[in-house]
């Protein structure tokens, strides 16, 4: 490959830096080296690019940033936390914002999800969930359930058991078979539902792939139901009325826990605190992300039933190590620093509330582009919302040519295939809603 290097501007004296050596993630390196998109600074709803450019942030970084960029709060904490005790193995010993942020969490979280174990992203959390499921079902007597159910167009995170679950092909292609005894139901992005704002009205009959797999597994042999609420990756897939209390019926009735990822929809993003508020359904594990720090530092956490987490202790030998599973930084204290003042920012500013008030202004702006030509369908819940446009040539292509055209225009959002993916911060004022959607209206009509 030829020698790629950029010259930054946004300094007085500029200065060039080599773009060879990083491997960036999921990113067409080559095509980014080509025409790189640079991001050199942020605060509150906006990012500048190498040349000093101001860009509206209309996917929260990606989904991360909830209260905004440069949160000055967040980052004293952590320096205070640095200065103080940078780090403590997480093995046998602790340290006290472990245990406050928990606590902080469990205040959050719906039903009695109040046992929470550290991890450090979604993608851990998930396979930390998975565990959980196992070595709760062999407490109990019935290491046979071993088998998980996810679903189509799922993404789950890009470690192994993640990959698994995942219904994303391109997620899953080249890793070989990936783990065995996983099965998908089908999505529920119908075309009955195409431009329906919030939850659609047919589907809910979905959900019962899940007793189809009772009946060709046997219920014996499923520990966990692993779902989305909202699935988000793949580009804002709402799920249909009355589809998720249907899963938790049917889990219910055989013994399945219901496992809801919440990475993505979790600390506001659908106007509650998390979505199993938003829907009415209380899952019996959920893992987060993303919004727990605002983006500030890696970590993720799994909230855990009582049931659950007792279950797995009472079975344990006196002094014995309940749970064999953790990594080096899980809680670690710059991380469980910048999610105690992520918190406080929250709850101070009332953004989950401030969020909810918002969403009808922003989804009636997204809806008011239905009539472009490029437009092929709309979806959206609280501040979350997609864009999917007819796709032109391979999948994807217009819609990677269409977040290339929104950069240059001033506005960075996530893409996957053919969806553009909104979710801007929950600090958000209409002015921003406006200026996000006349960029779009600018822009969609040139790819």
């Amino acid at each position: 490959m030829d020698h790629a290097e950029l010259t930054l501007r946004d300094q007085p004296q500029p200065r060039q830096i080599s773009l060879d050596e990083y491997w960036m993630p999921f990113t067409p390196n080559r095509d980014f080296k080509a025409d790189p998109k640079m991001v050199v600074r942020a605060e509150g709803m906006y990012y500048w690019n190498d040349r000093g450019e101001k860009l509206i942030d209309a996917s929260s970084g990606m989904f991360c940033v909830n209260a905004g960029h440069g949160r000055k709060e967040i980052a004293d904490a952590v320096h205070r936390q640095l200065s103080e005790l940078d780090f403590i193995a997480p093995f046998l010993r602790g340290h006290p914002k472990q245990f406050e942020l928990a606590a902080r969490v469990a205040e959050l979280t719906p039903g009695d999800l109040n046992r929470i174990f550290f991890v450090n992203s979604g993608s851990e959390a998930v396979d930390t969930a998975m565990k959980v499921a196992l070595a709760y079902h062999q407490a109990r007597g019935q290491g046979g359930r071993n088998m998980f159910v996810s679903r189509e167009r799922a993404y789950h995170g890009v470690n192994f058991g993640g990959v698994s679950l995942s219904g994303i092909v391109n997620n899953r292609r080249k890793f070989g078979p990936t783990l065995p005894g996983i099965a998908h139901m089908r999505h529920t992005h119908l075309k009955e539902n195409f431009f329906a704002r919030g939850e659609g009205a047919h589907g809910a009959e979905l959900a019962d792939d899940l007793q189809r797999f009772v009946a060709l597994y046997g219920a014996e042999n499923i520990a966990a139901c692993f779902i989305e609420p909202i699935a988000g990756s793949t580009g804002c897939l709402v799920p249909p009325k009355g589809y998720l209390k249907r899963v938790r019926e049917i889990c219910d009735q055989h013994g399945i826990l219901l496992v809801f990822d919440e990475v993505i929809c979790g600390f506001g993003r659908t106007g509650k605190a998390f979505a199993a508020q938003s829907f009415g359904v209380t899952p019996d594990i959920m893992t987060m992300a993303k919004g727990l720090t605002n983006g500030a530092q890696p970590m993720g956490a799994v909230a855990i039933s009582e049931r659950i987490h007792d279950t797995i202790v009472a079975a344990a030998q006196d002094g014995a190590i309940e749970f064999f599973h953790g990594y080096t930084y899980s809680g670690h204290p710059a991380p469980c620093a910048a999610g105690l003042a992520t918190l406080d920012i929250y709850r101070k500013e009332g953004l989950f509330e401030r969020g909810a008030a918002l969403s009808p202004y922003f989804l009636d702006g997204i809806w008011s582009l239905k009539d472009l030509p490029a437009v092929a369908d709309l979806r959206g819940y609280g501040l979350f919302a997609a864009i999917e446009v007819h796709p032109a040539g391979a999948p994807g292509a217009r819609g990677h040519l269409l977040q290339k055209k929104l950069f240059d225009n001033g506005l960075h959002l996530k893409t996957t295939g053919d969806s553009a993916i909104l979710a801007p911060p929950l600090i958000a004022e209409r002015s921003h809603i406006d200026m996000i959607v006349d960029c779009l209206r600018k822009t969609l009509p040139t790819i």
